[in-house]
């Protein structure tokens, strides 16, 4: 989405059903937010690309204009970090979306130096549920590196 006009196109064909829902999200490299149906792949929303950053999103009206209600990067395609929210909220601003300050909801992925597995840390414990290992605090699921 490019523009407030090309989302109001798009959010008017969606149906009550799609609306009670998230949908599935990703910022591409040129800061354009693409959207697709929740269940869909975030690689596949990406047409296989890199990206920014990829999550869940829902949508609320308020006043007459559509807004972001939630908003979450998890994409275990992507395994996005919690920084990425700065492409978002300039994709979601792009497409003139009223937004919160942040995700509403953090995932911290990592991968794990041992196994090389991707993790999703909770409550703060950087241990691979795979392998016992211990996972760094810095973001590494980088797909370039």
């Amino acid at each position: 989405m490019s523009s407030a006009a090309e989302f109001g196109g798009w959010i008017a064909g969606r149906s009550a059903a799609e609306l009670a829902e998230p949908f599935t999200f990703v910022v591409d490299t040129d800061g354009v937010l693409r959207l697709a149906p929740r269940r869909s792949e975030h690689v596949a929303c990406a047409g296989g690309g890199v990206v920014l950053s990829a999550g869940e999103i829902g949508f609320v009206r308020e006043a007459d204009v559509w807004a972001v209600g939630e908003v979450s990067n998890q994409s275990t395609g992507y395994c996005p970090d919690v920084t990425s929210w700065a492409a978002v909220a300039r994709a979601l601003d792009r497409a003139g979306l009223g937004r919160p300050s942040g995700f509403t909801h953090e995932v911290v992925f990592r991968r794990c130096p041992d196994c090389q597995e991707h993790n999703i840390v909770r409550e703060d414990d950087f241990v691979c549920v795979f392998c016992g290992s211990d996972l760094p605090q810095k973001w590494n699921v980088d797909p370039t590196a």
